[in-house]
């Protein structure tokens, strides 16, 4: 009797089939990238802004001032007591009186100087002056407020977070196709909620919530991606991560065209609910309805991938049984019960936390140089395209731990020189830190390959969904390490990268080379890729399992 991946060969390994559900399934990673960067353009600082003194509009109305004239005499003479007063975060503790003139609205404190009039902080009555609204004017998140903005993005990881584990386990137990449409419809009903919140509470509660689905959808269709195609057809999930960065590239262009934050939310909310529409496209991981006991369901699957590959299964392909492991609901304990799977769930963490954690703080870090917004952000996604294309040519001829590991080093030795570099050479620390940022990115593009690989089918979404959770806790320290440490010495978060990307460097050399050999079934089969692989390097042609066609 013939193994699932002899059927998956006779039916198409990577068909006319495999391709259309791929391409579909890839679109998420367009729409989950745009809402893993876009606070860059729901939240950008306003140009300039003041606060109001009590009393100002009504006055401003009765003496008919523009803009400018009400700000000249709430700002002005504040700035021209105390130089150090911008008025931004700050005012005049007086309250205008609607009668007082029009020309010297300060008359009745004519007694005192501008320097001696008492100033209180401001509280909610802020003027922007900025062509583009943002949630930072929406919900005043400037001055004592400021830190709420990096709390929104922390929120969105805290989702992504939640997602790994509560949906990850939801696509090993109830299927991964109902998870995914389960998780589109709600990052599409949240986004709407976000855009149109009347409170930043509604906001950072449905963000979470955006968050969580978004990364169940993203994570389970990589899943479907690698369980419909052959062992040497699993570059899709590289090339999969290619959508992530169009993504990432086209995000500035839709916030350069709309020029307000609720129309960039809904622009990258709304296309989820064209993913719904794969219901009637694409079907069930055939893998996982045999890990559930479902062989019926899994050989019309397979006999329809054939029809539309333009082939045809041997009709002696009529029966189908089941793998004899046990089918439970998956749990951390499973992950690392056994030699192997514990190992290699450690090591896959610690990947996941430092890619994560040394590519959000480059990214931050080239970030506040300044200038054009827009550019900037596109240039800096156009970098990481390089980084898919040296994974696609290099990973089937000399494997997976390799690139894995000098994606690592190159990126410390660079992290390192950005470091020490004077800086009277700008240009060079910028191609430096490129070149990190280059180099993570291949790492961390690899490394959601290689956790896709190293799980049996029982655990696979599972194991990636908690793995891959680390990567969000990596998201929600960066900015806090970047700018603690920075305040330091400038460069000490460079060399803590460094020193993070050599140690998982030398740590993912220790896991399984995995290429050219067929998705694990069984836990027994992941604790046998190491001594299979170590022995003779070649493909696992049997397994010791009853799990056939």
């Amino acid at each position: 009797m013939p193994s699932f991946d002899e059927v998956l060969k006779e039916a198409g390994e990577f068909g006319r089939f495999q391709k259309r559900v791929f391409f579909l399934l890839s679109q998420t990673g367009i729409t989950f990238s745009s809402l893993f960067a876009s606070v860059v353009f729901l939240g950008p600082a306003p140009d300039s802004f003041w606060c109001r003194i009590p009393g100002a509009a009504e006055l401003s109305e009765r003496c008919g001032w523009t803009l400018e004239e009400e700000r000249n005499f709430t700002v002005l003479p504040l700035h021209l007591g105390n130089e150090s007063v911008t008025g931004e975060c700050e005012r005049l503790d007086v309250a205008w009186d609607t009668s007082v003139s029009c020309t010297s609205p300060l008359a009745r404190h004519g007694n005192h100087s501008t320097g001696n009039l008492p100033l209180a902080p401001c509280h909610d009555d802020w003027v922007y002056e900025e062509p583009r609204s943002s949630i930072v004017s929406k919900y005043d998140l400037v001055c004592g407020n400021a830190w709420m903005l990096d709390l929104s993005q922390a929120i969105l990881n805290l989702g992504f977070l939640a997602g790994a584990f509560i949906l990850g386990y939801a696509a090993d137990r109830y299927g991964r196709i109902l998870t995914y449409l389960l998780s589109c419809l709600g990052v599409g009903i949240c986004g709407i909620i976000v855009a149109f919140s009347p409170n930043f509470t509604v906001f950072l509660i449905f963000r979470f919530l955006q968050g969580m689905f978004g990364k169940g959808s993203w994570m389970t269709c990589y899943v479907i991606v690698t369980e419909i195609v052959g062992s040497d057809q699993r570059m899709v999930g590289i090339v999969i991560q290619i959508f992530f960065t169009l993504g990432i590239i086209i995000l500035p262009g839709i916030a350069y065209l709309i020029p307000t934050w609720q129309g960039i939310q809904l622009a990258i909310s709304l296309p989820n609910f064209l993913f719904l529409l794969y219901y009637w496209v694409v079907p069930e991981s055939p893998r996982w309805l045999l890990t559930r006991k479902k062989g019926e369901k899994a050989l019309k699957i397979m006999r329809n991938i054939a029809k539309h590959n333009g082939k045809f299964l041997s009709p002696h392909y009529s029966e189908i049984t089941v793998s004899n492991e046990e089918v439970t609901n998956p749990s951390f304990l499973d992950l690392v019960r056994t030699p192997q799977m514990r190992r290699n769930t450690l090591i896959l963490m610690y990947a996941w936390f430092t890619s994560a954690l040394i590519y959000q703080g480059l990214v931050m870090r080239l970030g506040i140089i300044g200038g054009n917004l827009y550019l900037d952000f596109f240039i800096s996604g156009a970098v990481e395209l390089p980084s898919a294309f040296l994974i696609i040519v290099t990973i089937d001829r000399i494997g997976r731990r390799l690139p894995f590991a000098v994606g690592n080093i190159v990126a410390s030795i660079s992290c390192l020189i950005t470091a020490f570099l004077p800086e009277d050479i700008p240009w060079l620390k910028t191609t430096a830190a490129m070149l990190g940022r280059l180099s993570i990115t291949v790492a961390f593009e690899v490394v959601y390959l290689v956790n896709s690989e190293l799980y049996p089918t029982t655990l696979r979404n599972f194991g990636v969904s908690l793995c891959s959770s680390l990567c969000d806790l990596g998201g929600i320290i960066a900015p806090f390490l970047l700018f603690r440490l920075a305040a330091i010495w400038l460069e000490l978060p460079l060399v803590i990268f460094s020193i993070l990307a050599a140690v998982c460097g030398v740590l993912v050399l220790l896991l399984p080379e995995t290429k050219g050999i067929s998705l694990p079934e069984t836990v027994e089969d992941v604790e046998q890729l190491l001594s299979h692989f170590g022995k003779c390097g070649k493909k696992r042609k049997h397994r010791d399992t009853n799990s056939y066609i």
